[in-house]
């Protein structure tokens, strides 16, 4: 029987609280699987194992039907790779057998391979034979049933992986996964997500340490069109594919930033919007339960993101605020992006508010007394009442 053993990594690291992580992760597996099937999910060690219940089931046939349901699982944070293995039973005859067949299949699929080498895990000590004798008399096995292939220890064409637990288990190669801590481990965060680059990574990278999150947007129609704001409910899934299920709050920003630019210098208005908008952010965040404000900002990339520009939107909200990207480059964050499947969403043409209404020379160091100045013509209290309540809920499910 084909089963899927997924590798636990950082996780196994934990004390008294590993169990804990345990039971979340093996929840997110299975709400992340529903969708193939009947499945048993079970741990062994650092491993966890998914079996099919049903005899039949498609995903589990051979490596190219489970493409499918592997790549789900590498979303799934808390693991490091995933491997589709044979399961068995039975003595050392009974793994060379079993290895031939796997070992068949995949020369039929791999024709070019040339060279392997053995490696083995014995996690049940009664069997009477230790890992190194496992490895020598399985390789000499191979050798003996397959003409032309040739022990190679340093990079082979394929390693032929065998594991003896409750049951034996062979496999060849790895598909990776994310790492992490599985979402649900640690507090609910509050996404300022816009329709760039930035803003879904930084949600990316949060999820990966376990944080649910929700997502704040801010809506500036007709300005923004509702294009732009389609595009970000399909960065909100893209996002959610790793995080789960999430609500969008959509915030009717349109009078709020023509107010703020009718009554607010032209070269502020990047810190003054940044300002209301956390503030707005905030009390969403407190009415559903998150625990802190995440962005997508780093340290120098625009106007709003100097050390004093983030000084002085920090100084209007209590609830911390997470910025995950601040010391990346734009590079390395557009890799991320490549890398969760969102870039190409992201760079679609549709600007949102932070794009609409720029000053054309910012001011890039302000002071708090221009930070004072430009806010003294502005009713902030009710404009943070005004996005509140004037907010649409989009509840986001990706599965």
């Amino acid at each position: 029987m084909n089963v899927i053993l997924a590798r636990m990594g950082e996780i196994t690291l934990k004390g008294l609280n590993r169990g804990s992580f345990e039971i979340q992760l093996k929840s997110n597996l299975k709400y992340r699987l529903k969708r193939f099937g009947k499945l048993k999910i079970f741990q062994s060690q650092s491993r966890i194992w998914i079996e099919p219940l049903e005899e039949d089931n498609p995903y589990f046939a051979d490596l190219q039907s489970a493409q499918e349901i592997m790549k789900a699982i590498t979303q799934v944070f808390g693991i490091v790779s995933v491997s589709l293995a044979r399961k068995f039973d039975g003595d050392f005859d009974s793994i060379c057998e079993n290895t031939k067949a796997y070992v068949t299949e995949l020369l039929a699929d791999h024709p070019e391979y040339k060279t392997f080498k053995v490696e083995s895990k014995r996690g049940n000590k009664s069997f009477p034979m230790n890992s190194p004798v496992i490895c020598e008399e399985l390789g000499a096995f191979i050798l003996d049933n397959f003409e032309g292939l040739t022990v190679k220890v340093k990079k082979p064409d394929f390693i032929v992986n065998v594991e003896i637990r409750e049951s034996n288990y062979v496999y060849c190669g790895k598909m990776m996964a994310h790492r992490g801590l599985p979402v649900g481990t640690a507090g609910r965060g509050m996404l300022l997500l816009s329709g760039g680059i930035d803003s879904p990574v930084a949600g990316f990278m949060m999820a990966s340490r376990g944080m649910p999150l929700d997502a704040v947007y801010f809506h500036s129609y007709p300005y923004t069109s509702d294009q732009a704001k389609q595009k970000v409910i399909d960065l909100a899934k893209i996002v959610s594919g790793y995080s789960g299920r999430m609500t969008l709050h959509v915030v009717n920003f349109t009078q709020i930033q023509l107010d703020m630019y009718k009554n607010s210098p032209q070269d502020m208005l990047t810190i003054t919007m940044r300002r209301v908008m956390l503030q707005i952010a905030e009390q969403i965040a407190l009415q559903n339960n998150c625990k802190c404000l995440i962005t997508g900002e780093s340290l120098g990339q625009v106007a709003s993101q100097t050390l004093e520009a983030i000084a002085a939107t920090n100084e209007v909200v209590k609830m911390p605020i997470l910025r995950p990207l601040i010391g990346l480059d734009k590079q390395a964050t557009c890799d991320i992006s490549r890398e969760i499947g969102a870039f190409e969403t992201s760079i679609l043409p549709f600007e949102d508010c932070c794009t609409i209404f720029v000053a054309k020379h910012p001011k890039t160091h302000p002071h708090p007394e221009d930070v004072v100045k430009a806010e003294e013509n502005l009713d902030i209290a009710e404009m943070v009442k005004e996005g509140v309540l004037g907010t649409e809920k989009i509840e986001i499910n990706p599965f």
